[in-house]
């Protein structure tokens, strides 16, 4: 979006450059990386990083002035409600589509959730996008500095305790898509990624095994989603996450429904699309074509119909429409120029709610790159430029 740091940037890339900040990427951990990498991060002009920061603004204002657990208090089935349940998120994302406006470009929030991301891997690819590529010195993906980044991100994964009472809790961890970020985060935490049916319990205890001998878990650095768990049948597991266990929570699984897609009915903003739950209609928009049709409780974007059609909502029961949402569509603003073409920016912004803090602290950012209508895996097949990648701003 800076064009002489694009221009500058794109002069000097070549197809040997990536396949060589690639292989760096999959050596620098002796593992192959699962997703897409794009070839180009995105570079923000200090206009665009204000429209940003005061959007998310908007969302954070909205979610500290408000009693949010009374709002949320049906955003999650009882029967998988988690005991113990902190006042706040420790971890939240915002997704913004990035959309033309009048003065140019602006967010527009999509999705929102309290829940990590790839805090480890996003700390880790700018440094590699430097190594392979032109970007500028004085241009940073962290919205804080890096060592204000970095403590605190150790701070609220330990809160004190040795990493080894501490686990990050995952469905087969190092089968998962972002495996490479939770060996990031190992790296940065010292804190291991532990396979869910790996841990045990004791009474109000829990406890993994380690070299044969009996590791006490403290604490859960927790990156398993209840609407995956909830397909592995397959599984056969001593800790469900519901149980009453000793046992601290770095990100309770509770905010994971609380802050989602169950919140933006509730937000009004001009950063935010028109959305209400399916229920809230007497009648339906005339123009369905321009909504999203997205079920609330989905995993990884299954079930959401991009192209919504009168027949999709009438297939939903009356008394299940409750548990969808219909969002006014956004369309994408092509804002980075590849090799071929422009191509369409999604942009998650990462933030931490320490304990003691009266609320998040924007800290980092993830960006993904689109050519088809939406952002993700099928919609960009055998497309060059696309895939993850990260923001870096002008200050």
């Amino acid at each position: 979006m800076i064009s002489a740091v694009r221009s500058e940037y794109n002069k000097y890339f070549t197809e040997k450059k990536y396949q060589a900040f690639l292989a760096d990427l999959n050596q620098s951990f002796n593992y192959e990386v699962a997703f897409r990498v794009a070839e180009s991060p995105l570079f923000v002009d200090a206009a665009f990083k204000s429209k940003l920061v005061k959007a998310s603004e908007e969302m954070i204002d909205f979610i500290v002035a408000n009693a949010l657990k009374d709002i949320t208090k049906d955003a999650m089935p009882a029967a998988l409600q988690v005991p113990n349940e902190t006042k706040h998120p420790l971890f939240l994302a915002l997704d913004f589509a990035i959309v033309k406006s009048d003065d140019g470009y602006m967010p527009k929030l999509i999705e929102m959730q309290g829940f990590p991301s790839l805090f480890g891997w996003q700390d880790f690819l700018p440094d590699m996008y430097r190594k392979h590529f032109k970007v500028p010195a004085d241009m940073h993906s962290h919205l804080v500095k890096r060592e204000v980044f970095t403590t605190a991100f150790n701070k609220v994964i330990l809160n004190g305790h040795h990493p080894e009472n501490v686990i990050l809790l995952e469905i087969d961890p190092m089968k998962q898509n972002t495996a490479i970020d939770f060996l990031v985060t190992e790296k940065m935490t010292g804190v291991k990624a532990v396979h869910i049916g790996d841990v045990k319990v004791d009474g109000k205890n829990l406890y993994y095994i380690k070299d044969k001998k009996r590791i006490p878990i403290h604490r859960i650095y927790n990156r398993v989603i209840f609407d995956e768990l909830m397909r592995r049948t397959d599984l056969k597991l001593d800790f469900t996450l519901r149980e009453e266990v000793d046992v601290e929570w770095a990100g309770h699984p509770n905010w994971f429904y609380r802050i989602s897609k169950y919140t933006m009915p509730f937000i009004k903003s001009q950063y935010l699309p028109e959305c209400k739950f399916l229920s809230q209609y007497t009648d339906l928009p005339d123009d369905l074509h321009n909504y999203v049709l997205k079920p609330l409780y989905s995993f990884s974007g299954s079930g959401v119909i991009f192209h919504v059609k009168k027949s999709d909502i009438d297939a939903i029961p009356e008394k299940e429409r409750h548990n969808f949402i219909l969002q006014h569509k956004v369309q994408y603003a092509p804002v980075v120029q590849a090799p071929d073409g422009l191509v369409n920016v999604e942009m998650r912004l990462l933030f931490i709610w320490e304990e003691d803090k009266p609320r998040p602290t924007l800290m980092t950012n993830l960006v993904r790159l689109s050519r088809g209508e939406m952002i993700g895996v099928k919609y960009n097949k055998d497309k060059t430029w696309v895939g993850g990648s990260v923001a870096f701003f002008e200050s």
